[in-house]
C-alpha cells in the first residue's frame, strides 16, 4: 500500500492507496511546530479508526509547499515506515513538459494536480486549485506545464479584511445570495465570494484564449477544479467544467506508478502496527 501526503499551507491530506485505488483519505491541519512522532501520532491514530496497519504501507510519497514540514515528513517515512518518501521535486518523473521559465519554482501541488488532470482529462486544459491561495494551470494537449496566474485565496482575503482593518469582523465564507446587502457581514460575504467568482472567471476567460492559440487541432480546453472551497466557487460560474476533490492525491499515485522502481527502502524492520 501507498501513503501520500499533500502538504498546503493550511493542511495536510492524506491517501491510502491499494492497487492504485484509493482506501481512504483524511485532512489535519498543518503544524510547523510538530514532531515527526507527533505527527506519526495522529497517522497511527487515524489507521487504526480505519482498520489498517501501518506495517502495511509499502511506500509513501510527499508533495509539499511548505518546506519546513518536508524534513519532518520525510523523519516520519524513515522512522515509522522505514521508508525513504519520494519527494515531488526536480528529477522525479511527472510524464509532463514543464515550459515554466525556472520549472525548480512551481509549486509541487501545481505539477501534481496537473499530471493528475491529464492523465484523467486528456488536453488542453485549465486545472484551478482553490487552497490558500488560488492557482491556475495550463496544460496544451501535447502534455506542456505552461504556468499559470497565482492569486489570493478565499480564506486569505478574508483574513486580511479582519486583520487590516478596525473594525470589519470575521466572517463564514458562504454566498449571502444577493449582492445589494444590508449589513456588513452579507456585505463582506458578497465582495469576496461573487469578487472571487468574478476574478476565476476572467483568469479563465484569458486563459482559454491563450491555449487555444496554441492548440492547432482546435480541441476544446477544459476547465478542472479542486481544493476546499471549489464546489461553492463552482455553484456560481458557468466556466468550470468539472470539481475533482482528489486530484493531487490521484497525482500522487500517478507519479508514483512512474518512480517507484527507483525508490530503495531503509535498512530496518517493518513499521509500526
Amino acid at each position: 500500500m501507498l501513503l501520500a501526503f499533500d502538504v498546503g499551507n493550511s493542511n495536510i491530506v492524506l491517501g491510502v492507496f491499494k492497487d492504485g485505488n484509493l482506501l481512504t483519505n483524511w485532512r489535519i491541519e498543518t503544524d510547523n511546530n510538530k514532531s515527526a512522532d507527533e505527527y506519526g501520532m495522529i497517522v497511527n491514530q487515524l489507521f487504526s479508526y480505519e482498520g489498517l496497519k501501518m506495517s502495511d504501507i509499502d511506500d509513501v510519497i510527499i508533495s509539499t509547499v511548505v518546506p519546513s514540514v518536508l524534513y519532518t515528513l520525510q523523519h516520519l517515512a524513515m522512522k515509522y515506515f522505514h521508508k525513504r518518501a519520494i519527494v515531488i521535486e526536480s528529477g522525479v518523473k511527472t510524464g509532463l513538459i514543464v515550459k515554466y521559465d525556472n520549472p525548480k519554482q512551481v509549486g509541487a501541488d501545481r505539477i501534481v494536480n496537473a499530471v493528475a488532470a491529464y492523465q484523467k482529462y486528456g488536453g488542453p486544459l485549465i486545472i484551478i486549485d482553490f487552497g490558500t491561495a488560488t492557482t491556475f494551470c495550463a496544460v496544451t494537449e501535447n502534455a506542456e506545464y505552461l504556468g499559470g496566474s497565482i492569486a489570493p485565496g478565499l480564506k486569505i482575503s478574508s483574513e486580511a479584511l479582519f486583520e487590516k482593518t478596525s473594525k470589519l469582523p470575521k466572517v463564514e465564507l458562504e454566498e449571502p445570495g444577493h449582492t445589494i446587502c444590508k449589513n456588513t457581514i452579507q456585505s463582506m460575504q458578497s465582495g469576496l465570494v461573487y469578487g472571487h467568482m468574478g476574478m476565476v472567471d476572467y483568469i479563465v476567460k484569458r486563459m482559454k484564449k491563450e491555449l487555444e492559440d496554441l492548440t492547432p487541432s482546435g480541441t476544446p480546453v477544459k476547465v478542472i477544479a479542486t481544493g476546499g472551497l471549489s464546489t461553492m466557487i463552482d455553484e456560481g460560474i458557468d466556466c468550470i467544467d468539472c470539481v475533482d476533490k482528489l486530484l493531487t492525491l490521484e497525482g500522487l499515485e500517478i507519479i508514483y506508478e512512474k518512480n517507484k522502481k527507483t525508490n530503495k527502502p531503509c535498512k530496518g524492520k517493518k513499521g509500526h502496527e
